[in-house]
Parts: C-alpha cells; sequence; structure tokens
C-alpha cells in the first residue's frame, strides 16, 4: 500500500529553530548578528596547528565510541584538578558531537513513556523537545527575573512518583545566572530522597564572573553518584562549529548513555579530539576564560550606558540580557524583529525559551564578539 502522504508530526508546535531564523533575519538585513551563541574572533591558531598535524599525519578515520583515550585522561585530570571529583576515564567520560548531542543521548537512555523531567524556563530549546521525543513529560518550572532563582521549595511540589529526572544549567542560557551553593546541596537533598537524576548542563562552565564560582554538581560526591554533567569544547575554545562536548557519569549511567550515543553519532571527529588532549595539557590555554569574557561583558554594558535598554544580572556565560520596557509595549518577538529590520541588530526574543512563551519584555544578547562588533552594536542601542 502506498504512504498516503498523511503523517502526524512528533513535534507539531517546533518549527525552525529561533537562532536560525533570526540568523537568516539578520543575513537579510545586513545587521550585526548578536542573535545565535557563536564568537566572531578566531580561535586559538595554535589549536588549528595541532588540528593540522594529526590531520597530515593520518589520524582521519573512526574514534573509539566513546571518545579518544588520550582526550578522555586529560579530561578526567582536569576533573580532579577543577572539582576533586574522581572519574574513571574508561567508564565515566564519554565524547560526544557537542553537548547538545549530550543532552539528547543522556535522555534518550534514560527516559521512558510517561516519565517526567523538571525543566526550569527560560531553558535551551533542546530541552522540551528531546524529553518528548523520547517518551517522556516536561515538567516546566518558571524562574522570574531579575534573578532567575529556582524556589526550591516549590520544585518539591512539583515531584511525583514518575519524576525521572531534574535538569539544570549553570552558568544559564539565556539568562546568565548561576547556581550556588546552598542550591546545589538543596538539589543533592531532594535527588537523593527522591532517587531522582540530576542532568547538569555545564557548558558555560569557564565562562563566569565577577568572583563567581562555578558549582558543577561533580563537586558534590552524593550528588555526583546520580548525576550527568554535560560540558562542551565548542564553548570553552570559541569554535562552536567543531561540535565535540562531552558528558561525565558514573559508570551504570554512562553505560546507558553510550548505548544511545553509538546509535546517533557513534564517534567524533578523530584529529580534534587528538588536538583537544594535547591543548588541554596547559592550563593556560582555559584558565583566562572568566576574565576574557567578562571583559567583554563590561565593555558591553559600559557601551551601552546612556540607552535605555535596562541590563539584568550576568553572572555566566556569553549572554547579556536587555529589558526594554521603558523603550516599547511590544512583544518580545516583535521587538526582535524590528530591532533587526529597522536598526539591523538582531537578537533573540526571551519568551522563545519558556515553554508558555512568558514575554517579560527581554532581549538576550550575545556579547562573545570582538570589541568592533560590539561597539558598533552598542551605538545602535543607544540610538533606540
Amino acid at each position: 500500500m502506498a504512504f498516503s502522504g498523511s503523517l502526524k508530526s512528533r513535534l507539531p508546535e517546533v518549527g525552525t529553530s529561533i537562532f536560525a531564523v533570526m540568523s537568516k533575519m539578520a543575513q537579510e538585513h545586513d545587521a550585526i548578528n548578536l542573535s545565535q551563541g557563536f564568537p566572531d574572533f578566531k580561535v586559538s591558531h595554535k589549536l588549528i596547528q595541532l588540528i593540522n598535524h594529526h590531520m597530515e599525519a593520518g589520524n582521519n578515520q573512526y574514534a573509539p565510541m566513546p571518545g579518544v583515550a588520550s582526550l578522555r585522561n586529560v579530561i578526567s585530570e582536569v576533573i580532579q584538578t577543577t572539582y576533586q571529583h574522581p572519574t574513571n576515564p574508561e567508564t565515566d567520560i564519554t565524547i560526544t558531537a557537542g553537548g547538545t548531542e549530550a543532552l539528547f543521548s543522556v535522555i534518550a537512555a534514560l527516559v521512558e513513556a510517561g516519565d517526567e523531567v523538571i525543566i526550569f524556563d527560560p531553558a535551551y530549546d533542546s530541552y522540551a523537545p528531546a524529553v518528548r521525543l523520547n517518551g517522556g513529560v516536561p515538567v516546566h518550572i518558571n524562574l522570574l527575573p531579575p534573578t532567575f532563582s529556582i524556589d526550591w521549595d516549590f520544585v518539591k511540589t512539583k515531584i511525583t512518583d514518575k519524576t525521572k529526572l531534574i535538569m539544570v544549567n549553570t552558568p544559564h542560557n539565556p539568562c546568565g545566572a548561576v547556581l550556588g551553593d546552598a542550591d546545589l546541596k538543596m538539589l543533592e537533598t531532594i535527588a537523593l530522597q527522591h532517587g531522582i537524576i540530576v542532568l547538569s548542563d555545564e557548558v558555560y562552565e569557564r565562562i563566569i564572573f565577577d568572583g563567581k564560582v562555578h558549582h558543577s554538581v561533580l563537586k558534590y560526591p552524593k550528588l555526583a553518584a546520580q548525576s550527568v554533567a554535560v560540558f562542551s569544547f565548542g564553548k570553552t575554545f570559541h569554535a562552536t562549529g567543531w561540535k565535540v562536548g562531552y558528558a561525565v557519569a558514573p559508570e551504570f549511567l554512562s553505560k546507558e548513555i553510550r548505548k544511545a550515543h553509538q546509535f546517533i553519532t557513534f564517534s567524533v571527529n578523530t584529529p580534534v579530539q587528538l588536538a583537544l588532549a594535547e591543548f588541554m595539557l596547559d592550563k593556560e590555554n582555559y584558565s583566562h576564560l572568566g576574565s576574557f569574557y567578562q571583559q567583554k561583558r563590561d565593555f558591553f554594558l559600559e557601551n551601552i550606558k546612556g540607552s535605555s535598554f535596562e541590563p539584568l544580572p550576568c553572572y555566566g556565560s556569553y549572554f547579556q540580557l536587555l529589558s526594554y520596557k521603558s523603550i516599547s509595549k511590544k512583544p518580545d518577538y516583535e521587538m526582535a524583529e524590528w530591532l533587526t529590520k529597522e536598526f539591523k541588530l538582531a537578537s533573540i526574543p526571551v519568551s522563545v525559551f519558556y515553554n508558555d512563551k512568558t514575554d517579560n519584555q527581554l532581549l538576550r544578547f550575545c556579547f562573545a564578539k570582538s570589541e568592533m562588533t560590539l561597539f558598533k552594536a552598542a551605538q545602535i542601542l543607544k540610538r533606540v
């Protein structure tokens, strides 16, 4: 029997990603693109040379499914130094095709039909679709500006016997908030009490400001024993197009994650993995990232002084939220579109990160850009 042409979508409400939409709009209108989160400055020449070296050396075939051993070994050493958390590179670390694939592989491996997954909105837009595609039920909890803090007492009211995962993100995209020690201890208490697995998106771990400390789930032994932490080399080394990340989890979880990972991507770019393994040996290649990006955030904020946009606190990631409440009553999507078309500056409306499209009249701007780009963008904002 021929296919009728009628297909029921598994994600009927999902269209093209807002990042693709706004980047396309920016290109069409010759606008400065502070929407999609990618740097516009060069990757380390040393790192590129290392990749070229491994390509020329013939390391161009499939890597082992869990990742190149030398890279997993270095990651294990860095985690021990940074978080005082022992990891077995053979069993606890899996190299993935970016942080997004790591998140999807974890959800695909662990979430069964009907399982509930707590997600804090605003949230990165891959979380809920990944849960739904794998038969799970997203349970959304809204965080509110300006602090975007978590009300843990309210979280407790949302836990049921079907709660399988709690997803957290720190430093946070899009709002720039960071979880503190008290947050992680509350998360640990809840996870242990209810037997819940924690999926912690920590791709901006090195990009944290103002003397704040990144509190990884890996720093808390009991919490780490039932958590998965996800990281991204693309974010760390300004190379988002390379799509290399990793998931860290105890062996019983990693074993299941790898089952999904091997059928989603199987393995990740071999010469890039080998190059990263060498590059990570020198701590100076990543220890400065917080101050590097704080300078960019501060440069952007200094140059928008005098505008009518109001910045919200940003303690990490490379995104700055700006409120436009004193400028316009437009919905944020319309405001982002208007700003792109009329003023040639692209941003992201924050309502797209909420399941219920909560609109707090906020726009997200990426400051992982050159000073020239940020200066030009700031001059535009002061004219609005």
